[in-house]
């Protein structure tokens, strides 16, 4: 392993996904539409001390992962201040997350939702014109 990060065991990875309903815990994206398998996010990145156990993984996409990097904390746009990033292993999603009216955009409702959708670019352009035509199809926004 010459990236530093540890492996993640076959049957580890299977018990992620099946608790994380096979959906990226921050943009809520199922693996079944995206075309390509989820990856296993640190919560608590490697890099900041995180380890590879149960507790600390969940689903991510691939543009939900790579945006939040090794990021822990974000900045709320509304009041500028510091907060943890959202936890898809302890909080619940609609506590601090909405759909827009048109199913298109992940509105954060508190600090730590807000921050999360900022650092984690999860209204980017491309994925909202792809939500767009999942709500086309009946496919978004998802339900749960």
């Amino acid at each position: 392993m010459t990236s530093g990060k540890s492996r993640v065991p076959p049957r580890l990875r299977e018990r992620v996904a099946r608790a994380a309903g096979y959906r990226c815990g921050y943009c809520r994206t199922d693996q079944r539409i995206t075309g390509y398998q989820l990856t296993i996010d640190h919560i608590v990145p490697e890099s900041g001390g995180g380890k590879t156990v149960e507790e600390n993984l969940w689903m991510a996409c691939i543009a939900c992962n790579q945006h939040k990097g090794a990021q822990v904390y974000g900045n709320d746009p509304m009041t500028g201040r510091r907060t943890r990033l959202f936890n898809p292993r302890r909080q619940k999603w609609k506590a601090h997350f909405r759909w827009s009216e048109d199913g298109t955009e992940i509105i954060g409702l508190t600090a730590c939702g807000r921050a999360t959708v900022i650092a984690l670019q999860i209204n980017r352009p491309e994925i909202t014109a792809a939500r767009r035509l999942w709500v086309g199809v009946g496919w978004w926004p998802p339900k749960g």
